[in-house]
């Protein structure tokens, strides 16, 4: 018994907290003295995000010292572990959580993401505004219609890669079959992309599911897939500034911006609620 327990790895506790956005929902951690970034591996933020023996999350959100110009960093890191270049409610989540470490002395931020510096700010309403870097990329009728998806595929990075299809209902769709398919279809190689479907309740108003690349799953809402579905949309019918969304999780969020042109854009914003959900203490492995 002695010769176990003298193998046992030490253990140290990391002090969590759990957001939401909309139903997109993230473990969040405070690495502003770096101390966390030896723990922080593929294998245990997977572990951390899992939903049965962890926290539970769509990803995991850490807050890191700027390395340029921005007031702090945002690592984002999808529920597999792997790090991906930004998430538009984890953004918002991303700006109520520094508010809060900082204890209020930061309403508005810009923050660094490997999508470029993002800006955000609290609202006096509580919901918070997230401008987001330029989308890039657009490309229209990307895919056309199939049996998997009866409707044309279009796609925009809007800091991550999305292609929307719109339908004439999304209430019934075998949306992890339709995503899978765009997923990993060879159009979007080899990065891959996120699948967004969508239906038109008024020129203005849009209902929509998502298909998370690195989740492989549906989630409740994404960010940066609904920004893409309303530029793309815009772009399509003229639909003016600003366009709301209906999600998975039951939210309304909006999403505005300036045209410029015929297919670009200026001053991208997402609008939505971003809530601390609990916090608490889990026991990781010492490096």
């Amino acid at each position: 018994m002695a010769g176990d327990f003298g193998k046992m790895r030490r253990v140290m506790k990391l002090h969590f907290y759990k957001m939401t956005g909309a139903g997109n929902d993230f473990v969040m951690v405070d690495n502003r003295d770096l101390a966390l970034s030896r723990q922080l591996t593929r294998e245990t933020i997977a572990a951390l995000c899992d939903r049965r023996f962890g926290i539970g999350g769509d990803g995991l959100i850490a807050v890191e010292p700027a390395q340029a110009e921005g007031d702090v960093r945002m690592r984002y890191y999808n529920s597999d572990g792997g790090e991906a270049e930004m998430c538009g409610n984890g953004a918002r989540c991303f700006t109520a959580f520094v508010h809060f470490l900082t204890q209020g002395q930061l309403s508005s931020i810009r923050f660094e993401t490997m999508a470029g510096l993002v800006h955000g700010h609290i609202n006096p309403d509580g919901n918070v505004t997230v401008q987001l870097t330029t989308p890039k990329d657009m490309k229209l009728h990307a895919l056309a219609a199939s049996d998997t998806v009866p409707a044309p595929v279009h796609f925009i990075n809007t800091g991550v890669p999305h292609a929307v299809a719109y339908l004439d209902s999304v209430d019934e769709i075998d949306i992890v079959k339709m995503g899978a398919f765009l997923r990993y279809h060879e159009a979007f190689a080899p990065a891959g992309t996120n699948a967004n479907f969508a239906c038109v309740l008024s020129p203005q108003h849009l209902k929509l599911r998502t298909y998370e690349r690195g989740v492989e799953d549906e989630t409740l809402a994404c960010g940066t897939g609904m920004t893409a579905t309303a530029l793309l949309h815009a772009v399509l019918t003229g639909a003016p500034s600003p366009i709301s969304l209906d999600v998975a999780g039951g939210v309304t969020l909006s999403v505005a911006f300036t045209r410029v042109g015929e297919s670009g854009f200026a001053d991208v914003t997402l609008t939505g609620p971003a809530v601390r959900v609990f916090e608490g203490d889990i026991e990781l492995p010492e490096a």
